[in-house]
Order: C-alpha cells, then sequence, then structure tokens
C-alpha cells in the first residue's frame, strides 16, 4: 500500500496520471527492443527498394559500424576522440594487405582488421589515456597523423598515396560471390552491422560497461570503490578499436580497395559530425546520424557539388539547436508525450 501511494504522490508531482506513469518504462523497453528488429526490416527493405544504390548502402552500413565505435568510447565513456579513423584505417590496411598477399577469406579478414584495430587502441589507449580534455583531443590527433604518415611511407605495403587495390575477398561461406552488383556486399556488411551492434549493446549493459558509466560520470567514486578508471577506459578504448578495425576490414573487403583518406583527422571528424546528428550515448544514435548524414551527402552533392557542405552545416545546426541530444532523442519526446 506504502509503495503503491508513494508511486501515486510521484505520479501527481510530474503532472503524470499512475496509468501513464506505469505505462513510460514498459513503452521504452518496447522501443528498446525493437531496435534490432526494425534495423533489420529497413535494411532488407532498402535491399529491395533501391537496388541501384546497394553501393551507397554498403558503405552506410559499414561506416554505421565505425560511428559506433566512436559512441563507445565518447558517449559511454566520456573519451573525448578526434583519433578514431587511426582504428579504422589500421584495420582497413590490415585486411587489405592480408587479401592481396595471404588470405581472402571474408569473415577472416574481418577478425584480421578487428585485431590490428584494436592492438593499435590498446598500445595507444595506453599511452595517451592518462591525459583528459584538450590535451587528450590534441593526443589522440596526433595518433591519426603518426598512422596515416606510417601507412603513407610503407609503400611497398600500402601503395602509399596510390592506395591499396587488388583485394578480392572468396566467396562468402564458399556459397555467395562477391559480384559487381553488390548484393553479397550489401548483405555482408548489414549482418556485420546487426551483430556488431547486438554485441556492442551487451557490452554496454553488461557490469563493464556499467562500470565505464560510472567512470564518466564520477571517476573519483569509482577509484574510492576500488575500481582503476584508467583500466576500465584503456579497455574500453581497446574494445572500440575492435569494432572500427572491423568496420575499415568491412569496408576493404566490400569495395576492394583502401585510400589514405581511410585513416585520415577528416573521417575521425565526419564520424563525429555523424554521432552528434544520430545522439551520443544511444548505439542507434550512431545508425541514424549515418545514415541521415551520408543520405544527405549524396543527395546534396548530386543537386549541387560545390556547396553540398553548406546544407550539411545548416542540418547539423538545425538538429543540434532543436534535438540537443540528436535525432535519436525524438524517441524520448515521444514516450514523453505518452505519459499525459
Amino acid at each position: 500500500m506504502g509503495g503503491r501511494h508513494m508511486g501515486h504522490m510521484g505520479a501527481v508531482a510530474t503532472g503524470q496520471t499512475p496509468q501513464a506513469a506505469a505505462r513510460a518504462p514498459r513503452l521504452r523497453r518496447a522501443l528498446g527492443g525493437a531496435v534490432v528488429p526494425l534495423l533489420a526490416a529497413a535494411g532488407l527493405a532498402a535491399f529491395w527498394l533501391f537496388p541501384n544504390d546497394l553501393g551507397l548502402m554498403t558503405r552506410i552500413a559499414a561506416t554505421a559500424l565505425y560511428v559506433l565505435s566512436l559512441d563507445l568510447v565518447l558517449g559511454f565513456g566520456g573519451i573525448a576522440t578526434l583519433g578514431q579513423a587511426a582504428m579504422f584505417g589500421s584495420g582497413a590496411y590490415a585486411a587489405g594487405i592480408a587479401a592481396v598477399h595471404l588470405v581472402n577469406d571474408p569473415l577472416v579478414l574481418l577478425a584480421v582488421g578487428g585485431l590490428a584495430g584494436g592492438l593499435v587502441a590498446l598500445v595507444t589507449g595506453a599511452l595517451i589515456l592518462h591525459a583528459r580534455g584538450l590535451t587528450l583531443l590534441m593526443l589522440t590527433i596526433a595518433v591519426v597523423q603518426i598512422v596515416q604518415e606510417v601507412v603513407n611511407k610503407a609503400r611497398d605495403l600500402t601503395g602509399g598515396s596510390d592506395g591499396l587495390s587488388g583485394i578480392e575477398p572468396s566467396p562468402l561461406f564458399g556459397l555467395f560471390r562477391f559480384d559487381m552488383f553488390g548484393r553479397t556486399s550489401y548483405l555482408f556488411a548489414l549482418a556485420v552491422l546487426l551483430v556488431g551492434f547486438l554485441v556492442a549493446r551487451r557490452i554496454v549493459r553488461s557490469p563493464f560497461g556499467l562500470a565505464c558509466r560510472g567512470v564518466k560520470e564520477d571517476p573519483l567514486r569509482v577509484a574510492a570503490l576500488g575500481g582503476s578508471p584508467r583500466r576500465y577506459l584503456v579497455t574500453l578504448y581497446a574494445v572500440a578499436g575492435v569494432f572500427a578495425g572491423v568496420a575499415g576490414a568491412l569496408t576493404a573487403v566490400t569495395s576492394g580497395i583502401v585510400g589514405l583518406d581511410s585513416v585520415s583527422f577528416s573521417w575521425s571528424a565526419e564520424a563525429l559530425v555523424m554521432l552528434v546528428l544520430g545522439g551520443a550515448g544511444r548505439l542507434v544514435g550512431a545508425v541514424i546520424g549515418t545514415v541521415a548524414f551520408m543520405t544527405i551527402h549524396h543527395v546534396m552533392a548530386a543537386i549541387d557539388p560545390f556547396h553540398w557542405m553548406l546544407f550539411i552545416g545548416l542540418f547539423l545546426m538545425g538538429t543540434v539547436l532543436f534535438l540537443p541530444g540528436g535525432i535519436a532523442s525524438l524517441a524520448d519526446r515521444f514516450i514523453k508525450g505518452n505519459r499525459t
């Protein structure tokens, strides 16, 4: 009786009926559980509706996984970074080099890319994550510049400024060939994105993920409870590096080429823009922001190839001003609207 009375009083205090207050958590759980089926349904619908744009949609799926890796470190760990392209590019080049010289199984190449991205993140994270704020941001930019210069100088392996080409993956499971129409590439990229999303969601909901959120909110309290904030952040950074490396390898496998732009500062900055558009700290925001950014980019660049960045800027400003939590925050507004 006392609990129901207190719940009733809380609902009255917030201007809600008790029924609406009880309905809101159920609605939030229902929306959260429907995310993956909705993404899968939307991806398959796009496959049938836009058969001439499979190349673009494949890039969107691979990029969404890359932005998802940034959301892990920034949205859930609070690590300010503009260096995520270092892990993405390392994974792309590692997979590309392996495909040209060693093995061409697409799943093995994804594993190679994830391992490369994770190792780069682990090594660099252990070196730079003692810093905070602007200093950390500058260090992450420096990491990108160093990796890009190493890749550029190793021309015999990477092709330097000409890029690495000749990446020809074998048929997936020995059955599905990567054809010129991009059907296998798109479905493969969509499947990898969905699996990556499920794994990322499991991570952020695990005790480790909750500890990382605690470090983001109050590192001193985590330390007082016996945890090591730096160890949590370095581990999270390495895990996110695996995601970024897999995204880079996926791009290499599906496009057949890797260029220096995959390990550039601008690619890191674009990932941050996509995450801000979608909404950091939500996971699904990474996917929504990527789809929105790359779709607008594609459409506006076709309409006006000289001023398309103006439209991107206006869209970003409008989102930040009217949806500070990103496009994904529209779900919160929907839930609040159903509370009354």
